[in-house]
């Protein structure tokens, strides 16, 4: 390969978006001189397949950026706090997944299809917004630029996938058990996911009544779309599907709007696929968002209890684990000078 191929590394190479890291880089052929894979001790010693070769899993240590242009990281908070800026000290530009750097005013917090021009502001590392935020974001962009947006109501609809590998195994589990009339104790959240559904499990605020994915998402929205007055109220809920995040959004604009040209505007942006059929009553499903990159919208239509005709109701889906987290990070270093270190 060349020498000016970047070294990259992926921090928490083993969980569920790990995983999908590797077969982005792989299907998107991301050109590397060599991948680094990184988890936590009880992962150490696993091999993981990439373009034909079996890569050894390492256990994290301080000294494990030497010589990485670009590090990938999707290990949780904790974690990039205390190895983020020690892979900037030694010359690589992170990409994070985790909440740690997102509303720092230091990091830019990119969807590509956005806010492409902030990856070059970057000093030293990038923030990957939560996956709620960047389906939301992926569809109300287009309508953001062209007819401005005052006011988002969205209610989620979380995939297992959104809690990680052991959630979505626990999903497994627990609908093996329900059909076979079997008992079942939650072990990965709080509540019986069969056949259920329930609020986000993060932590309330006791004087707002936002949890905590709620607040995130509203605050990255408005940082993403630079619309610091954006009025947010949003609903997170999850739902016992595997992957993909389905969100129903309805959206109060400057002016008025209209389906058709929202339509208009949806069809020709980046990242969109309109699934709109109403003849055969064929909208976004999760099942169709799994395993590609698309933000699906429809549903596209008049809010009949906005009579000034300024608002729009529509329904998304997008996959929580390629979009709303690996696919994105890998646009983003895709984006990246050659060497992948932005200018500092």
């Amino acid at each position: 390969m060349s020498a000016s191929l970047p070294r990259v590394a992926i921090v928490g190479a083993t969980g569920a978006v790990g995983t999908e890291l590797i077969a982005c880089l792989q299907q998107r052929r991301f050109a590397v001189r060599d991948l680094k894979l990184f988890a936590s001790e009880r992962s150490s010693g696993k091999r993981l397949a990439f373009a034909g070769q079996s890569l050894p899993v390492q256990p994290l240590a301080e000294d494990a950026f030497n010589g990485v242009d670009i590090a990938l990281f999707s290990a949780g908070a904790t974690r990039s706090r205390r190895y983020a800026p020690l892979a900037v000290r030694a010359g690589a530009t992170v990409i994070d997944n985790s909440s740690a750097f997102r509303m720092d005013s230091a990091v830019p917090l990119v969807v590509p299809e956005v806010n492409p021009d902030r990856i070059a502001e970057n000093r030293g590392i990038i923030a990957n917004p939560n996956c709620v935020a960047i389906i939301a974001v992926v569809a109300l962009w287009p309508l953001h630029r062209q007819f401005g947006i005052r006011r988002v109501i969205a209610a989620t609809y979380q995939a297992a996938s959104g809690a990680g590998a052991a959630a979505m195994e626990e999903l497994r589990d627990a609908t093996r058990a329900s059909l076979a009339g079997e008992r079942f104790e939650p072990r990965v959240l709080q509540h019986p996911y069969a056949f259920n559904l329930f609020s986000h499990d993060t932590a309330v605020d006791a004087v707002t009544g936002s949890n905590e994915e709620e607040t995130k998402v509203g605050r990255e929205l408005r940082k993403i779309m630079c619309a610091p007055e954006l009025r947010v109220s949003i609903t997170c809920i999850r739902v016992p599907v595997l992957r993909a995040h389905a969100i129903a959004l309805n959206v109060e604009f400057e002016r008025e709007v209209s389906p058709e040209a929202a339509r208009e505007q949806l069809r020709a942006a980046e990242g969109v696929r309109i699934v709109d059929h109403v003849e055969r009553n064929h909208f976004p499903m999760p099942l169709e968002a799994s395993g590609q990159g698309d933000v699906l919208v429809g549903r596209i239509r008049r809010d009949s209890s906005d009579p000034s005709g300024h608002s729009l109701s529509l329904f998304v889906a997008g996959d929580q684990l390629l979009k709303g987290a690996a696919l994105n990070a890998v646009q983003i270093a895709e984006r990246l000078p050659p060497s992948g270190i932005a200018p500092r």
